[in-house]
């Protein structure tokens, strides 16, 4: 009986840790659908579809939470595009400034958009840092390529509007209004919409408390319960956040439809 229990056991303990394993790579570890270094690593051929590049973080990324490029990419209006996603989870502007050559200009794309900052935010990256790594990312991509760009304002961090991390996002933002306006290239509203809806909701909303915990737990649900991105977020209480940082389906859709009229123009 006391090895059975102990097999039981043993058992138990590897399929605990083989679903944890397995909703880690799906969330952390896997890379992004369709990323340069698959469609962009021998450059493109002449005669090509034209590429739409979206550079970021892992709220570009989209495997924890909603993935609008991929949305993006299914549209019936979309299908003579290739999107290439370049968000890689963690990154700064400053890691996208590296990376801007092999994941943005190889790629010859047609348009690119860029939603980066809200990890700078997080890391308290000074603000003339922050606008000389945008400014020479976008000036790059200007210089090197003929591609349309838009810059994505950052979405809120957390639901509360009002709390001292948002008034500091608010400020990026600012620099991403003015490094567009310089630069000439176009601006996506996507702060402003995402804060609408946050503005109408009932009640206080929670206050920013993303841990890595809670971040695992949201994977968690989704990958391993099937449970939507929409549903991970109500069942903590928020309208928009599956973790605090990362966007719902509800909210990933206003980045799609965003881009969707932007690359309609």
């Amino acid at each position: 009986m006391k090895k059975r229990i102990i097999i039981a056991g043993c058992l138990l303990l590897v399929g605990v840790l083989g679903a944890a394993g397995t909703v880690g790579y799906l969330a952390f570890g896997r890379p992004a659908a369709n990323p340069p270094t698959e469609a962009c690593a021998d450059g493109r051929a002449p005669g090509a579809p034209p590429t739409v590049v979206a550079a970021g973080s892992s709220s570009t990324q989209g495997r924890l939470g909603a993935d609008w490029v991929s949305a993006l990419r299914e549209r019936p209006e979309h299908r003579g595009y290739e999107f290439v996603n370049a968000g890689i989870n963690g990154n700064t502007s400053a890691d996208l400034r590296q990376r801007v050559d092999t994941d943005i200009i190889a790629c010859r794309p047609a348009a690119v958009l860029i939603l980066i900052g809200g990890n700078d935010v997080r890391d308290d990256v000074p603000l003339d840092q922050y606008r000389d790594n945008l400014s020479a990312i976008v000036d790059r991509v200007k210089s090197r390529t003929t591609a349309r760009i838009a810059l994505l304002s950052l979405p809120p961090l957390g639901e509360d509007l009002d709390a001292e991390l948002n008034r500091e996002l608010s400020t990026y933002n600012t620099v991403i209004m003015q490094t567009a306006t310089r630069a000439q290239v176009d601006y996506l509203p996507v702060h402003e919409q995402l804060a609408d809806i946050l503005r109408q909701r009932v009640g206080d909303p929670a206050p920013y408390d993303f841990s890595f915990p809670l971040a695992f737990g949201a994977a968690t649900q989704h990958y391993l319960f099937g449970r939507s991105w929409d549903e991970v977020a109500r069942n903590g209480g928020r309208e928009l956040h599956v973790d605090h940082i990362h966007l719902n389906d509800r909210g990933g859709a206003i980045i799609t439809e965003l881009a969707a009229e932007w690359l309609a123009t």
